[in-house]
């Protein structure tokens, strides 16, 4: 005669389980190992953006703006007549002056984690100074595209020496700029 059987002890179940909860754990670090490749082109990217930020900086805006102060900016102020237009062109030119330091200064807070990310190094980039960065420096290319490019357009083309002036200066200084060493 046999003994009816026991219940089992759950207990008897455990290593069973254990085994089954530990595929929980490894399928999420694999789900996450699946993303390693779309993270690696992100992280790419980023490293070529900050090092093109860089340079681009550095190389086009500095240039830009020293351009517009030293020739653009002096040409509409001499061009302009006395009174009324020469006041405003010194406000403008002042005001869009301080604007390209300002964003000097911001990208000059940002440049040395800028220079970690184009490294692949561990970096800590503030995402608030760059939206403000972009954010000003949009406002200031809308303001000075809608207000002193046509202003210096109509200043500079009453006489055309003045602008001829003003296109030679601009072609010796690029022609300058691209016989530097960089």
């Amino acid at each position: 005669m046999s003994s009816p059987q026991a219940p089992q002890d759950e207990s008897a179940n455990a290593p069973i389980e254990n085994f089954s909860h530990c595929h929980d754990g490894i399928l999420s670090h694999l789900k996450n190992m699946a993303e390693l490749p779309e993270l690696a082109v992100a992280a790419e990217r980023a490293r070529k953006v900050a090092d093109d930020t860089r340079h681009f900086f550095r190389n086009v805006i500095y240039n830009h703006h020293d351009e517009e102060e030293r020739v653009l900016f002096e040409a509409v102020l001499t061009s302009a007549t006395e009174g009324e237009e020469l006041a405003r062109v010194k406000s403008i030119t002042d005001r869009l002056t301080r604007e390209h330091r300002a964003v000097e200064a911001m990208y000059t807070r940002l440049e040395p984690e800028l220079k970690k990310m184009a490294k692949g190094q561990a970096c800590h980039i503030d995402l608030a100074a760059i939206d403000t960065l972009v954010r000003e420096y949009r406002a200031h290319a809308a303001f000075e595209e809608a207000e002193f490019l046509p202003l210096s357009q109509t200043i500079l083309s009453r006489n055309s020496n003045h602008m001829a002036a003003l296109g030679l200066s601009l072609h010796v200084r690029h022609v300058n700029l691209s016989a530097s060493p960089t």
